[in-house]
């Protein structure tokens, strides 16, 4: 199987994850943050800078982002929904925003509260205002491969939104995969004629694992050549405007699968899974996540001392 043998993955799981959780206390969220930052993690999406009222879960965000110890090595970044979300991230001292679009004008209807063209007419500014500050702008296209309001969203429609944004300055480009309908073979028909079209462009995917399949998209991806994923540590995420949108693909999950693989992460698998043991306290459920449930595939138990010898 060929595939590089390196990926980048940006954890989002003190933002996408926690967002979809009953509110966190902020120094829990500081305490996440602070112990994701020691496991070799090289990006984390740290906040949103949304309206409390459309997601109390990120009112807090910017006490978060003053409070965090930063490591050297990691680059945090802030996703926004807006013009005012992109001035708000800036003055916080934020170097890194991402900008949520969606593919189908219902889900960006219901995430955003306006139609996806008026949401495309605001990213000259959001854009412009990032680089003016020295901040570098990703867009992300949200129900890249479907929506829950109406279905499969064609591959040049979300080809369509992504040229927009490429148009409009965006540094990088990422598809999300809001509500987990994408299969390898979707994964394929879309990222293929995107590498085709924006050829030499950042492409990050971000898959959910609504249907099982996140682990198979991500290695679909991975063998086109895709070296930049986002996943939440424990499983943790979904999107309270997307009926259905459980949670992304695992951190750890994916470090196990791609170091086995012999595919370099940078991360230690074993202070992941503390921290995605911690993460399941501070939500104060079981999180989705296998690998933390089984362990590592080389962990093994102790023989039982009374087990009976075979006979015969």
């Amino acid at each position: 199987m060929q595939v590089p043998s390196r990926v980048w993955l940006r954890e989002v799981g003190p933002r996408d994850g926690l967002q979809n959780e009953p509110p966190v206390p902020t120094a829990g969220k500081i305490e996440l943050l602070d112990a994701l930052s020691k496991t070799g993690l090289r990006r984390i999406e740290a906040v949103s800078f949304v309206h409390p009222r459309a997601i109390p879960q990120m009112g807090d965000a910017a006490e978060v982002w003053a409070a965090i110890t930063r490591s050297p090595d990691v680059t945090y970044s802030a996703l926004v929904p807006n013009l005012v979300g992109a001035r708000r991230a800036v003055d916080a001292g934020v170097r890194e925003i991402e900008v949520v679009v969606s593919a189908s004008d219902s889900h960006n209807r219901a995430n955003l509260n306006r139609t996806t063209r008026e949401s495309l007419e605001e990213l000259g500014p959001i854009i412009a205002l990032a680089h003016d500050n020295g901040v570098r702008c990703q867009v992300i296209v949200a129900t890249s491969w479907g929506c829950p309001y109406e279905g499969d969203v064609p591959v040049e429609r979300t080809l369509g939104v992504a040229q927009v944004a490429l148009e409009a300055g965006a540094d990088a480009l990422a598809y999300g995969d809001t509500t987990g309908m994408a299969t390898p073979t979707r994964v394929e028909d879309l990222v293929g004629p995107t590498q085709q079209r924006f050829a030499g462009t950042p492409l990050l995917l971000h898959f959910h694992n609504t249907r099982g399949t996140g682990l198979a998209n991500l290695l679909t991806a991975l063998r086109m050549g895709v070296t930049e994923f986002d996943a939440s540590v424990g499983g943790l995420g979904g999107c309270p405007y997307a009926p259905g949108a459980s949670g992304n693909i695992a951190t750890e999950e994916v470090v196990h699968m791609l170091q086995d693989m012999g595919v370099e992460t940078g991360v230690n698998l074993d202070l992941l899974l503390d921290v995605a043991a911690r993460a399941e306290q501070l939500v104060g459920h079981q999180v989705p996540s296998q690998v933390l449930r089984a362990g590592p595939r080389d962990r093994t138990v102790p023989y039982p001392e009374n087990a009976q010898e075979p006979t015969g």
